[in-house]
């Protein structure tokens, strides 16, 4: 396993709609294990393959509580198949995007399908903070930010705040 580097906003990178993965391999595990390994380090909940500049629709969640045991997710091709019409506000927050947070608006509940870390066909039914993590990372897989979901007032204000400091940072 190895930390590997978050890419931040306004790489656009992030804006690249990922590909899928054909075979669930060694290569894809060991991908999958430095992502954890780098989500838990930065520290957060998620984490979408092209965050770690890797264009491949593989995510890895773990919304467990802080004081409860890790519970790591493993997800190759995940894609919602069912959302619900009801929806629910949480403060999300992004390691691409780093300390910038706001509230936005998903389905509360949705399923998704994907293969498993085997290369199983799986299914599973998320609710709460699940599917709102499960959602945001499979955003990311489309090449969509959670500020996309914002007004677009909001949205410029922080990829402009982002290029000032990206130019800050090239020209030191």
């Amino acid at each position: 396993m190895a930390l590997r580097t978050i890419i931040t906003l306004p790489d656009p990178r992030l804006r690249l709609v990922c590909d899928p993965v054909a075979t669930v391999d060694d290569t894809i595990r060991a991908l999958m294990d430095d992502m954890l390994e780098t989500m838990y380090d930065a520290p957060g909940i998620g984490l979408a393959a092209i965050q770690i500049a890797v264009a491949k629709r593989v995510v890895v969640i773990d919304a467990s509580r802080e004081e409860d045991a890790r519970q790591p997710m493993r997800l190759v091709n995940p894609q919602v198949v069912w959302a619900s019409e009801e929806t629910s506000v949480y403060e999300e927050g992004c390691l691409s995007i780093p300390e910038y947070f706001a509230e936005v608006e998903r389905p509360s509940r949705c399923k998704v399908s994907y293969l498993d870390e085997t290369g199983k066909p799986c299914e599973m039914d998320c609710e709460g903070l699940l599917a709102t993590v499960v959602q945001h990372e499979i955003d990311h897989i489309n090449g969509v930010l959670f500020i996309d979901h914002l007004s677009k007032l909001k949205r410029d204000r922080v990829v402009k705040k982002f290029a000032k400091a990206a130019k800050r940072e090239s020209v030191a």
